[in-house]
């Protein structure tokens, strides 16, 4: 929490559950990994409680971690995975809530969330179009039932790739600002890419919120390890995610503060002149750098006019050395 603090995060989100929170302690197929046939990163065979169980964050640590968080100038949050941890973080005065990707399709649990009329955050993952539309109309709907008339918790919605690690071509980027468009929400990356890049890219595109896994070290092993970043590459991507944002400004056209005018053509004397004298393009008047005299459309009306009076060579060409 220090090294992510440290790095430029502007907050810190857990996952508050435990192995009998979150599945059950069975040994049949369907509750080991591999089962689907899909390869992941841990160990084929093991089971989903087991998992669970070593990866799970003590709850006694959360208000410890929670005062730390605060101390560092930072907030603090979490996954609930049952209502138990839901009620369990209420207690703590949690800030918001984040529903995790594989619970985007648990309406009970998104209930009791919008219960807490807190912001939340919804990662996406394998959610088609209308499961992703379900979660936010049951979060809208509780909302508006349980206190009808008044303005909805913020509520952001994360593009996540539910692989561990994701390749980035499968990240598909451009679905953000089409997530913000289609359900008029904030709009986010969950990145589970082992690259910088693809958050970085992700503000470009559109993204408000960026989810990254941390871990001091990936030697030091862990089951989030192989997809989590470092903090010196933590703190890389938050000062490009910094200028990112600063170099998406606004729709502006024209010059800015800084510009090298000197570089910029525009008409100018180029021979020393008599009053009286015409002046002829590309002889006494052309069209060079810097950028100081008359714009260079104005050669047709300056051409065949008469020297109001001597110029001197390389002077800017204006309206007042005209006859």
């Amino acid at each position: 929490m220090r090294a992510a603090a440290e790095a430029g995060a502007d907050c810190i989100k857990l996952q508050t559950y435990t192995g009998d929170t979150i599945t059950l302690n069975c040994d049949k197929p369907w509750f080991k990994l591999g089962y689907d046939g899909v390869d992941t990163q841990w160990e084929e065979g093991k089971t989903l409680h087991a998992l669970f169980e070593g990866a799970h964050t003590p709850w006694d640590w959360t208000p410890k971690l929670i005062k730390l968080a605060h101390s560092l100038g930072i907030d603090c949050f979490s996954s609930p995975f049952d209502h138990t941890a839901v009620d369990f973080l209420e207690g703590l005065g949690v800030p918001m809530y984040k529903i995790a990707s594989m619970e985007i399709v648990d309406i009970p649990i998104i209930k009791k969330v919008a219960a807490t009329f807190k912001p939340v955050i919804v990662s996406t993952g394998m959610a088609s179009l209308m499961e992703i539309d379900e979660c936010v109309r049951t979060l809208e709907g509780e909302w508006s039932r349980l206190r009808p008339g008044q303005p909805h918790p913020d509520l952001c919605v994360l593009r996540c790739v539910s692989a561990y690690p994701t390749d980035p071509a499968d990240t598909h980027l451009r679905t953000i600002p089409n997530i913000a468009e289609a359900f008029g929400v904030v709009a986010g990356l969950s990145d589970h890419t082992v690259t910088t890049a693809t958050a970085v890219a992700g503000v470009a595109i559109g993204a408000r919120c960026i989810e990254k896994h941390l871990t001091i070290s990936r030697e030091l092993g862990g089951p989030d390890a192989t997809f989590s970043i470092e903090p010196a590459e933590f703190k890389r991507m938050v000062e490009d995610i910094r200028i990112a944002e600063a170099a998406l400004g606004e729709v502006q056209y024209g010059g800015v503060d800084g510009e090298v005018r000197i570089f910029r053509r525009s008409l100018f004397v180029t021979k020393n002149m008599e009053a009286g004298e015409l002046f002829e393009e590309n002889v006494n008047v052309r069209s060079i750098r810097p950028g100081n005299g008359l714009h260079s459309r104005h050669m047709c009306d300056v051409v065949g006019k008469a020297a109001k009076g001597s110029i001197e060579k390389g002077t800017p060409m204006d309206w007042g050395l005209i006859a």
